[in-house]
């Protein structure tokens, strides 16, 4: 690797990220997270591999072509090269990518790591006013996008250069990285260096601005990944979140690369598109959200016989998915709960510590507990918020709610939680999804689960609406399924869930709706469903 000196470096992120004393409490508790003061995470994802386990490997794939290890580092250190010597870039600077999930877009994001600056990787489909936020908060001024991709991002009114590929074009990102060397000297970042800034999908209305380093994007793959998921270098992922969303990044570029394996990677990520990569070319780990795990159940053809392992994220794992799945394909489902600022999975169990309808225990080299609203332990068995710790943590940039992810060290994600007396942990609701009727606490996803058993139900969202009489009341949005049998009545759906959960838990209210409104990683949004936009 190459020295950087602070004359060539942007301080802009560091300068802007929360004072020390609003930091969570970093822990690096297991042999996994003995890091070096200087890693590059770029250099380590690939040369490391390379080193261990050959250039001929497959590495990034598509349903049309595969680009092994020794490609893929030479097509990185030929983009890292027009990053420094023709747009100037240096260790710092802040480089917007955009486009589908395709081997470019992958290799534009090591590209970046291994040249020291800043990923600020954005949804495909997010429009000017969305990209003009995201640009004006992360001081952008390098733009690489897929030339399909490039028409929303030009009308963003800044000083911004982009650099788009695949239209083949004399002024083509692939035509201007061949001029370039094969061999790029990878730049020498600490390993508490910025080198990404993941902004929250939405789910809640304004997004925010998470900071990770070189050695938080290693820590994702040394704890999960490693002792959850044990990928081995002949494991084929796929999946359908876009790389933007950091479930999406750490499973289909972090963790196949850190372990040698291969990645395929398709742009559109539908549920019946994912079933038919699975089954085409025998895809054995894959990670996608709860609904496309269900959507794929429903498809008479799909054939995913080739997968050993499923990781489910993004927002609850009922339990009737989990078992309809594993008794369809024998794979035990993989229940997890991340964020954008923990980067990503911090709770979730594999094979035999896997209890159905629970999310699981604290992956290696995390820690978690269930707090009441001063932040103090409450008993198992007891409702409360969830906080967490490990090697990875908030950090916003420029972000007052700083205040409010961070508190004594804790990361609070918002979620409430159970903790049994033999450590596993239930969810319960997000925080806002509480529902306060008449007194009693009523949990969103508990009414939800109860209705996703009634056959005619394929979706749902529970909320808590206003009501004179007892404060808030349960109202279920559904979406029903297409079929022959006459559709339910509000009563019917209602009758079913007293028979499933207790009675005063039931929808008082029930609307039938033709979709419910989701972020484009596929998270429910339910504050617009509350009204709360």
């Amino acid at each position: 690797m190459t020295d950087r000196t602070t004359a060539h470096t942007d301080t802009f992120v560091a300068d802007h990220l929360p004072p020390p004393e609003d930091w969570p409490d970093l822990l690096f508790t297991i042999p996994d997270m003995q890091y070096p003061h200087r890693l590059n995470c770029g250099e380590e994802l690939l040369d490391t591999t390379i080193a261990e386990h050959g250039e001929d490997r497959p590495c990034l794939t598509s349903p049309e072509q595969s680009w092994s290890y020794g490609r893929v580092r030479d097509r990185v250190n030929q983009v890292a090269n027009v990053l420094v010597d023709d747009l100037g870039v240096v260790p710092g600077n802040r480089i917007l990518l955009r486009g589908p999930n395709n081997p470019w877009l992958a290799t534009c994001w090591l590209a970046v790591m291994k040249a020291g600056a800043v990923a600020v990787t954005t949804m495909p489909l997010l429009r000017t006013g969305e990209l003009q936020d995201i640009v004006d908060l992360a001081r952008v001024g390098v733009a690489l996008c897929d030339h399909r991709f490039v028409e929303a991002l030009a009308a963003v009114d800044a000083d911004l250069e982009i650099v788009a590929w695949g239209a083949g074009d004399d002024d083509d990102l692939a035509q201007r990285a061949g001029g370039h060397p094969t061999s790029f000297p990878t730049v020498a970042t600490r390993a508490d260096d910025p080198c990404m800034i993941a902004f929250t999908s939405g789910t809640t209305g304004t997004p925010k601005g998470c900071v990770h380093t070189h050695r938080d994007v290693l820590a994702t793959a040394d704890t999960f990944s490693r002792h959850v998921i044990r990928p081995t270098p002949d494991d084929l992922f796929t999946g359908s979140p876009p790389l933007a969303f950091t479930f999406g990044l750490g499973q289909l570029v972090i963790f196949p690369l850190r372990a040698g394996a291969a990645t395929l990677l398709i742009e559109q990520g539908s549920p019946p598109n994912l079933a038919a990569a699975i089954d085409t070319h025998g895809a054995t780990i894959c990670g996608t959200a709860p609904t496309a795990y269900r959507a794929m159940l429903e498809l008479d053809d799909a054939d995913l016989s080739s997968l050993r392992r499923g990781v489910s994220a993004g927002e609850t794992l009922p339990k009737d998915t989990w078992e309809r799945f594993r008794d369809r394909t024998g794979v035990a489902l993989i229940d997890g709960i991340g964020s954008t600022e923990m980067l990503h999975i911090f709770i979730g169990s594999s094979d035999d510590a896997i209890r159905p309808g629970s999310t699981g225990r604290p992956v290696p080299g995390y820690e978690a507990r269930i707090v009441d609203d001063e932040c103090d332990e409450v008993p198992d068995g007891t409702v409360g918020r969830l906080a967490v710790r490990g090697p990875t943590g908030c950090r916003y940039l420029d972000d007052p709610r700083q205040h409010d992810y961070v508190q004594d060290g804790w990361n609070l994600t918002g979620d409430v939680f159970l903790r049994d007396e033999d450590g596993w942990f239930w969810y319960q609701a997000r925080a806002d999804d509480m529902i306060i009727s008449s007194g009693y606490n009523i949990a969103g996803p508990e009414v939800e689960a109860a209705l996703m058993t009634h056959p005619a139900v394929a979706e749902v969202a529970v909320v808590g609406e206003p009501d004179d009489e007892r404060g808030h009341v349960v109202a279920a949005h559904v979406v029903l399924r297409d079929t022959d049998d006459a559709a339910p009545t509000a009563a019917e759906l209602q009758d079913h869930v007293k028979q499933e959960i207790a009675p005063y838990k039931y929808p008082r209210r029930v609307y039938f709706v033709d979709e419910l409104p989701r972020t484009q990683t596929g998270k429910l949004q339910r504050f617009k469903l509350r009204g709360d936009q």
